[in-house]
């Protein structure tokens, strides 16, 4: 289906309010622990990290949004947020909101279709996070977490393999020592060319692709995007050069043979758990490219 529905689905407060709930409630089995935690100044190096680095806060996820074509009575909660349109006690998403988005849309959907069909590449062994800290583990990014292995050993598994990282947000957090040592430069301009589906960090980034489409496609996608990308943190941190056994993680000892065919498979796990969610998101930004290049049309 493309293009905006000429008579939007209408529902009843009795009906759209129980999805709102679900959607609320699901959402603050993680986000009640984050700001309970931020209130008390604690942190969690791997479920705060989700909210720290991606530009999305705990009410913003906790919001359900119904979507483009879909319409809310008596929501009197949705009329003040910036995309609605209220009209007769009704709401809904404006589509004219949409033009804006163009650029950004055509590009999403150029890396997400780039991405599904790149070939996967699984010998990274997720020493990202082991080139974050080279020769600079006095400046690591989670100064409380020990390195497992000391900082001399951990320098040492870093000139002992090869750097083979392809996402570019990992790589610009690499040391100055470390990242001359990686197969590639990587710039923001090499994104769509290098993203390919076995790294983990590209399905951990669906999360920001799904959150980015809100409030225009419904948001039970960004909660399964945000799970998933939970799974891969995790997966990230446990195949870091960090001792997380304290966080109730056991390492991946990527250094070892063992370790190496372990993350191999975490690595194909989430990957074909990122498939169908990337499909998803490509049929949701198909649609709401396709309505905001009509309306262009017809305002041009």
């Amino acid at each position: 289906m493309t293009g905006r529905p000429s008579v939007p689905v209408i529902l009843a407060r009795s009906d759209w309010l129980p999805l709102a709930q679900a959607h609320r409630e699901r959402a603050e089995r993680w986000t009640l622990p984050h700001l309970q935690r931020r209130h008390r100044g604690e942190e969690h190096p791997v479920e705060d990290f989700l909210f720290e680095y991606y530009n999305f806060s705990p009410s913003a996820l906790a919001r359900w949004h119904p979507g483009l074509g879909v319409a809310l009575e008596d929501a009197p909660e949705y009329a003040p947020l910036g995309a609605y349109l209220t009209e007769s006690g009704v709401s809904r998403v404006d589509p004219a909101r949409l033009e804006r988005r163009l650029p950004g849309l055509r590009w999403t959907h150029r890396l997400l279709e780039r991405t599904a069909s790149a070939e996967p590449r699984w010998n990274c062994f997720g020493l990202h996070e082991w080139a974050m800290v080279y020769r600079g583990a006095d400046r690591r990014r989670h100064a409380r977490l020990p390195l497992r292995l000391g900082a001399d050993l951990t320098d040492q598994v870093v000139r002992d393999h090869p750097l083979r990282c392809t996402h570019v947000d990992a790589f610009r957090f690499f040391t100055p020592d470390a990242a001359p040592l990686n197969a590639q430069p990587l710039a923001r301009a090499d994104q769509i060319d290098y993203e390919q589906p076995g790294c983990v960090h590209v399905s951990m980034d669906l999360y920001r692709l799904a959150f980015r489409l809100m409030p225009f496609a419904e948001a039970t996608v960004v909660l399964d995007a945000f799970e998933l990308a939970l799974d891969a943190r995790q997966v990230d941190m446990r195949a870091s050069p960090y001792d997380v056994t304290g966080l109730g993680l056991r390492p991946i000892r990527v250094e070892t043979p063992e370790g190496k065919a372990e993350y191999v498979r975490e690595q194909r796990r989430l990957a074909t758990a990122a498939a169908p969610l990337r499909e998803r998101l490509a049929a949701h930004v198909s649609r709401l490219l396709a309505t905001a290049e009509r309306s262009t049309s017809l305002t041009s």
